[in-house]
């Protein structure tokens, strides 16, 4: 596939939320839910989010969060089903993590539940397992048990 066409958008004013939302349906099992509301509220609150575009066709995203300076972690990178194997899912990474507000970040962090083979090509390497921890805040939290001092 020739690929000199593609264009990668650092410019988050651009997104087309409607066909961000459908190429998460097409393509992303763990996207299924998600609402453009939700979606509006997080990548305002990403830096950078980068767009990829056949034309006017949004044909991949990724987003990543960060300090700047020590941790940073990557999320949603998708590519449409139609493009995938060209390389495009790499040169998006790639473009991400190169962006100024990652370049000299400490650490990159990022969760895939079946690409790790992909990433690992990337440069990524494989964390200690048991030090991922999460919290999940729509989940009622147990009632903490008083502490006795003596």
């Amino acid at each position: 596939m020739d690929c000199r066409h593609i264009q990668f958008c650092d410019n988050k004013s651009k997104i087309d939320f409607k066909q961000l939302l459908e190429l998460f349906q097409i393509a992303a099992f763990w996207a299924q839910s998600r609402k453009i509301e939700d979606l509006e509220v997080a990548i305002a609150n990403s830096e950078p989010a980068i767009s990829v575009w056949d034309g006017d066709r949004m044909i991949g995203f990724a987003r990543a969060t960060s300090d700047g300076v020590y941790r940073a972690t990557i999320w949603d990178v998708i590519i449409h089903p139609d493009y995938q194997g060209a390389g495009l899912g790499r040169k998006l990474v790639e473009t991400l993590i190169s962006h100024p507000r990652l370049s000299r970040v400490e650490r990159v962090y990022l969760l895939t539940t079946y690409q790790q083979g992909f990433y690992a090509r990337i440069g990524f390497e494989y964390s200690n397992p048991s030090t991922t921890m999460v919290l999940y805040n729509n989940q009622p939290v147990a009632e903490p048990q008083p502490v006795q001092v003596r």
